[in-house]
Parts: C-alpha cells; structure tokens; sequence
C-alpha cells in the first residue's frame, strides 16, 4: 500500500507519498480502504510544524476517511468486512488503508456517498458541537463564523440554519462574496470589513449569540466584542500563525503575543463565556458517536448537504494543500484514494 508522509518541518517539498506495508489491526481495530480523505487546514499547520499535537516527523497525517472495512479485529461486534464506513482517525488517515478503532468508525447508509462521509467528521462535528452541544444552540439565534467559505463555515451556516437562527453573519475574503450569501449569511469582506460593526447592526444593537473564531490573535478579541451578553466565543483554530506555505516563526510569535487573556471578573460581569475547542482532543467518544449519529440523520434526510470544492488524487497532495494555502478552496477539500 501507499500513504503520505511529511518528511520534516517545512512547505509543500516535504511531502512525500511512500510505500508500505499494510497495517494489521488490533482486536478492538477495523482495517479501512480509504476511498476519500479530508483534508484540514490543521494538516496544513502540522506540516509547517506549527501543532503542537502533532507526532514527530516523520508522520502520516490525517483526521478523517471514508471508505470500506476490509478486516475487523476479534473484539469487533458492530461493524463488519464490507461495511461502508466513515471514520475519525487520529492521524494516518492519508493512506490507501488505515486501521481505526470501533469506536471511532460508523456504518453509512448506502444514500450516503463516500465524498459527502469524509467531509463530516472534522468539520461537520466540530461545528455541531461548538454551537449545538457546548452552545445549547436555540430558534432566534445569532451567529457570527469566521472563514465562513471554509469546511467548518459552510457546515456552521448549514447547521444554524437548520436549527432556526436569525442572523448568520460570515466573513471571507471579498472573492467569495457570492458564495458565501448564497450560503445564507450576511457577508462581510476581511479586507477592511467591520464584523463588529455589522453584527450589533444586525442584531439591534445587541451583538451575536455565537461566534466562531479560527482565526486566533487578535482576532479573538474583535470576536468577543461581536459578543452579546450571554453569547458564546469558541476558538477552534489559529490560522493567522500560518499565513503562508512556509513556516513563519514571525507570524506565529506575533498570533500567539496577540493572542487575549481573559480576565474572568470582566467575563463574568458582561455574561460572556469562551471555549476552546479541538475535536481531536476530545476523549469522549460516546459523545463523538451521537453527534455522527445526528449528522448523519440530518445527512440521509437532506437537511444538510456537504459542498465538496474540489477532490485531488493523493499523489496530488501538495497541490491540493497548496489550493487551501492559497485561500481558493469554497468548502471541503477531499484526497481520492479509490482503489
């Protein structure tokens, strides 16, 4: 088998595809054909050696596949050898076949495809868990997504919308004006945009319930001042460290010296709350699995849809990562892996 490697710290010339020999899983593992992988803007950070929980180098990465089950580990009771699946894997996923635990892969249902499957894991799960689970999202709402053309944007908007919010406010750059709106959110451009400004005009004066912050610096703060009382800031990335294909030491020095401490008098007394979100971190898995279990219900009855920008053959991974790189990317970007 074949499977993507990063070399070492660095840009696009330390990727590397590799042969090796197929792994064998565990009693409680599946051994998964990858059809399709997601590929993420933290895959991006990790190469530049900018994630800190990331392996060391030299690694596969990867956080989510679809594909199907070629051999089940003994322990296995509720997936099979041929079951189409869809799984989140902690690393690895980059490859023609990757083992996974049960407890981290769901059985498709045959409407879904392998496209839509690998789309969700990351970005559809991390965006129903910022604004459903730690949220406690409810009808009338406001929402403010940062990115909003991006994997998690577009899974964001779809999803408060689909559970009755009032307001969608996503900022992009100024090229995806159309596509954003046409996505259902207000747009407003980062190139000189006041996001602040147009969320408290949007929501008479009061300022957004939610807001959604990838991008991390200073930004977080401009986001928290979006804030109504009782809103919610979550941060779930920080791609202002990595504004080019390489590494730039500067640039995530000056993010992280930006970066606010909050003083919790001041949150407690303006009711605002801040949470730090990595799905890859999370270690409840039981929570994991009912999130895909809705999502993927709401997936089979259409009421969300996975826009897919475009799907790159794996030996083309530097060029897929460069078109998230260069901001191109309108939705999930996917690796093809089909036998």
């Amino acid at each position: 088998m074949r499977k993507i490697i990063y070399r070492k710290r660095g840009g696009l010339d330390s990727i590397e595809v590799i042969d090796c020999e197929t792994p064998t899983p565990k009693s409680d593992e599946i051994l998964v054909e990858v059809h399709k992988a997601g590929i993420n803007f933290a895959d991006l950070m990790m190469r530049q050696g900018l994630y800190g929980a990331a392996p060391d180098f030299p690694f596969t990465p990867g956080y989510e596949v679809a594909g199907i089950v070629l051999e089940c580990g003994e322990d296995i009771k509720g997936i099979a050898i041929g079951d189409r699946v869809v799984a989140m894997t902690n690393f690895g996923g980059y490859s023609q076949q990757v083992v996974v635990q049960e407890n981290q892969a769901w059985v498709l249902p045959e409407e879904v495809s392998f496209a839509s499957a690998a789309a969700m894991p990351v970005a559809y799960v991390t965006a129903f868990h910022m604004l459903s689970f730690l949220g406690n999202f409810q009808v009338g709402n406001s929402v403010l997504i940062h990115h909003a053309a991006g994997g998690v944007g577009t899974a964001a908007s779809q999803i408060a919308n689909l559970l009755g919010a009032s307001v969608v406010v996503g900022t992009s750059s100024s090229g995806k004006k159309d596509f954003v709106e046409n996505q259902g959110m207000i747009h407003v451009s980062k190139e000189g945009g006041d996001f602040v400004k147009v969320c408290k005009e949007k929501t008479g004066g009061k300022g957004v319930d939610h807001a959604l912050d990838p991008v991390g610096g200073k930004h977080v703060m401009l986001s928290y001042k979006a804030l109504c009382s009782g809103g919610r800031l979550y941060v779930f990335g920080a791609s202002s460290a990595s504004p080019k294909i390489r590494t730039s030491w500067l640039a995530a020095y000056r993010m992280w010296r930006q970066t606010p401490r909050f003083d919790p008098i001041k949150m407690m007394n303006s009711n605002k709350s801040v949470f730090g979100v990595h799905m890859g971190m999370w270690d409840d898995k039981e929570v994991l699995k009912q999130h895909m279990i809705k999502l993927a219900q709401w997936l089979k009855e259409g009421k969300i849809d996975p826009i897919i920008d475009s799907t790159f053959h794996f030996e083309d991974v530097a060029a897929a990562q460069k078109h998230i790189h260069d901001r191109k990317n309108k939705g999930k970007v996917l690796l093809d892996f089909s036998p």
